[in-house]
């Protein structure tokens, strides 16, 4: 339990910096203390949450904020999420962690090869 704080601030620093939520960093963390995938996932929005009013008040402040954009694309995200807690309730831990880990090599190598 005393890895969560030091865990957390990692996290809020990576997620304000990259704009990527952090449950890349969360996910992971909460499945090897032994989470199941579905528990580490909405563990991980909880955490998510909390990070992000804090981050979006820092970016608000550096006038880093599109409103209009960030509400748009959070309308459909409400839609998605929906479905998406739906379709993980359907998949194992262990088939989670393949999905998961796929998901973030074609992140790594989409980012890695585009052209600046």
């Amino acid at each position: 339990m005393l890895a969560l704080l030091p865990l957390g601030i990692l996290v809020g620093i990576c997620a304000s910096f990259t704009g990527l939520g952090g449950g890349f960093l969360i996910v992971p963390f909460l499945l090897f203390l032994g989470y199941t995938a579905q528990k580490a996932v909405g563990t991980s929005f909880l955490a998510i949450f909390v990070i992000s009013i804090s981050a979006l008040f820092a970016h608000n402040k550096l006038a880093n904020v599109d409103y209009r954009t960030g509400i748009l694309i959070g309308i459909g995200g409400i839609v998605g999420a929906q479905i998406g807690a739906r379709l993980v309730e359907h998949v194992s831990t262990a088939n989670f962690k393949k999905i998961f880990a796929l998901v973030l090599v074609g992140l790594a190598g989409y980012l890695f090869l585009k052209k600046p």
